[in-house]
């Protein structure tokens, strides 16, 4: 099947290493300290589902400050698909979290998620708290996302589960036919613009950034993102009782598929955490890269 890889520009200062997670699926992970320059904390980014590193453009500054570490999730990005397609979601991403985690020698460190990322770092605080020593939410809840979707609407949480998670549906049949046309797409800076006026996503400062960003998620088959994505659906509400770690929610007011109003609610049940809320989309590091990039560095000195 024709993708658009071709036309998805690197992104500066990453590179890229196989890893094998447990089920010996392959993946893709990436740093940016390639050549271990960055004098900073490391972190381990758990990126939203089928996002790449153009996703965090504060991230990719040399001047950043901060060492990262993450993966593509299976099927996207270069990684493979897993030999049991059912081995997807929730748990296996946190097996390929740990994985990455001991590829690159990282005993403990502090989690970021974005999106879908932030069900996979809360669950594996849960399970696996000894390899966890902060938690860095960025536009996500650590649980049962798809009934915090559409928060803007204020629908009641079943219906807006029950709708987001048929049109995943309808799309996963409709993918094949799709995908030949998303994986066309020239993106550039009228798409870009289309886009940061919808209301889905804002104006951003780098909009030749967010059109590499767009380019590197569209290579990925709708019906093959949308499989993820259901999967990730079935993952319920952790347990935020027994997380004790030092944690920090960024949440953007006008997020349709993460509700900033279920972010504050998780922020409340756990002891000493932290939660802005910043006038943006879901979107909301690539609309407003420095202060989230500030947030973060302000995270990681409260817990250093």
């Amino acid at each position: 099947m024709p993708t658009s890889a071709a036309r998805v520009a690197p992104a500066p200062s990453i590179a890229y290493r196989d890893v094998l997670s447990d089920d010996g699926t392959r993946l893709t992970a990436w740093t940016n300290d390639p050549d271990g320059s960055i004098d900073g904390p490391t972190v381990v980014l758990c990126n939203g589902l089928g996002t790449g590193p153009w996703c965090w453009p504060a991230l990719l500054r040399p001047d950043c400050g901060v060492r990262v570490v993450s993966w593509n999730h299976r099927g996207t990005g270069g990684s493979d698909r897993p030999e049991d397609p059912a081995h997807c979601g929730i748990d296996a991403f946190v097996e390929d979290t740990l994985s990455v985690m001991d590829h690159f020698g990282i005993d403990r460190a502090p989690l970021m998620g974005w999106s879908m990322g932030v069900n996979t770092m809360f669950e594996l605080a849960y399970r696996h708290p000894e390899r966890v020593t902060g938690l860095f939410a960025v536009a996500g809840v650590p649980g049962d996302t798809f009934a915090t979707m559409l928060a803007p609407l204020k629908l009641p949480r079943l219906v807006a589960r029950g709708l987001t998670v048929n049109v995943a549906r309808a799309l996963r049949l409709a993918g094949r036919a799709i995908t030949p046309v998303t994986t066309r797409v020239p993106v550039g800076p009228r798409v870009v613009a289309v886009l940061t006026h919808s209301g889905f996503m804002f104006p951003v400062p780098d909009p030749e950034g967010t059109a590499n960003a767009v380019r590197e998620f569209l290579v990925t088959p709708i019906d093959w993102y949308m499989h993820l994505a259901i999967a990730t659906s079935e993952h319920a509400r952790v347990s935020l009782s027994k997380i004790t770690v030092p944690s920090a929610f960024v949440a953007a007011r006008w997020d349709v598929l993460a509700g900033a109003r279920d972010m504050a609610s998780a922020a409340a049940r756990i002891r000493e955490a932290t939660y802005v809320e910043l006038d943006a989309s879901h979107f909301v590091q690539m609309e407003r890269p420095d202060e989230v990039h500030a947030l973060l560095l302000e995270f990681l000195e409260r817990i250093s």
